[in-house]
């Protein structure tokens, strides 16, 4: 196997972040605490949300603004095949149909709000939405079929840190948003999410699920309370004071990192409008994107040995995603949804990171124009 030159991401750790970590370490207090009560604090006022309930994944997020709606047995929630399989997941583990509709066209990978429509029934409760790649879904569209339909709308922006649409943050249009901060996303507690909303109600529950349900917490009990009840039965979701000081760090370079990957993308954008049998989705132009990944639909030749030959060359790509449907899980639903389909047989995501140089972006577009002549 050669070796990787140019990889598909890198993680952006600076010094400052190695000592927030430490500082936590040394004050002997590492589990949820101050910092995570200060990290939610500070994420709330960045995105414009009234409450931020920080937790242990984005898919923990998911699952408690599933939990906290009351979907269960019976309930049908509309959800994209392109996407994480955590989308769905969330839904599934609720005991509720994940229901999924198909995105709008080549040009726009978000999920259709036609094909929304199409999928209410007397049983649908809720849609989730996600922001694919950084890239704001037709939001106001589809709040106005959950309102006219009265569903509730939550969005998975585990891509959409960052990006708004008419100064509004992705992730604050439903109900309930739900955000990523896995190592390789815009920016990285290691592993872990966040929740937010306006809805008070949603907050409180949604903090009490996500520690077992408990009235008083660890820090409660520091803090001088003497006791905690089980209010309802709740999971281990929480996030630790460790990984919150590395969020809070990270929070302070997120424009500053969004500056640069929008930079890069520029470039991409300038090298690859004139490259052959490459189409660069502009997602009907909504808002200002995240930039989360860069992903490109090859028209012309075979994707997967287009990705084996710039591999050769030290290139590494991915792919974003393998269709929901079509995995063991679901394959039984019989579903065909031909552009989500059509897309993932075709889709390649380039490298893409805020450390990431000109030249790099240059020696991508390079390979990838070498590997589409070659086949």
């Amino acid at each position: 196997m050669s070796k990787i030159e140019v990889p598909l991401f890198e993680p952006d750790l600076t010094e400052a972040d190695k000592q927030a970590i430490r500082d936590v370490l040394d004050s002997g207090w590492i589990t949820m605490g101050p910092k995570v009560a200060a990290f939610e604090e500070r994420f709330a006022s960045y995105v414009g949300a009234s409450h931020a309930i920080a937790v242990n994944s984005c898919t923990a997020a998911l699952h408690l603004a599933n939990v906290a709606l009351d979907l269960g047995p019976g309930d049908e929630v509309i959800v994209p095949s392109l996407t994480f399989a955590a989308t769905a997941n969330a839904v599934a583990m609720t005991g509720a149909t994940a229901v999924f509709a198909d995105v709008r066209s080549d040009d726009d990978w978000t999920i259709d709000p036609d094909a929304i429509e199409a999928c209410i029934t007397p049983k649908t409760r809720a849609v989730v939405v996600m922001h694919y790649a950084g890239y704001a879904c037709d939001m106001y569209r589809i709040g106005e079929i959950c309102d006219s339909a009265d569903i509730a709308l939550v969005e998975d922006a585990a891509h959409g840190l960052t990006g708004s649409l008419d100064g509004r943050h992705l992730g604050t249009f439903g109900r309930l948003g739900c955000y990523s901060f896995f190592s390789n996303k815009v920016m990285t507690t290691a592993e872990g999410g966040m929740l937010v909303t306006d809805d008070t109600n949603l907050a409180d529950r949604a903090r009490r699920m996500r520690s077992h349900g408990q009235s008083k917490t660890a820090i409660d009990r520091m803090n001088g309370a003497l006791g905690y009840d089980i209010e309802e039965a709740g999971y281990n979701y929480r996030l630790d004071d460790i990984r919150a000081a590395l969020g809070l760090s990270q929070m302070k370079r997120l424009d500053q990192n969004l500056s640069c990957r929008r930079k890069l993308v520029e470039r991409y954008r300038e090298r690859l409008d004139s490259t052959n049998c490459v189409r660069f989705p502009r997602f009907g132009g909504r808002g200002k994107p995240a930039h989360y990944i860069l992903p490109i639909m090859i028209e012309g030749g075979d994707r997967d040995d287009i990705r084996r030959r710039m591999a050769e060359r030290g290139i590494q790509t991915s792919l974003h995603y393998p269709p929901v449907h079509l995995f063991a899980h679901y394959r039984g639903l019989g579903i065909s949804l031909p552009n989500t389909e059509r897309i993932a047989q075709s889709t390649i995501t380039l490298p893409l990171y805020p450390t990431m140089t000109i030249e790099q972006v240059d020696r991508v577009v390079s390979e990838l124009e070498h590997a589409l002549q070659a086949g």
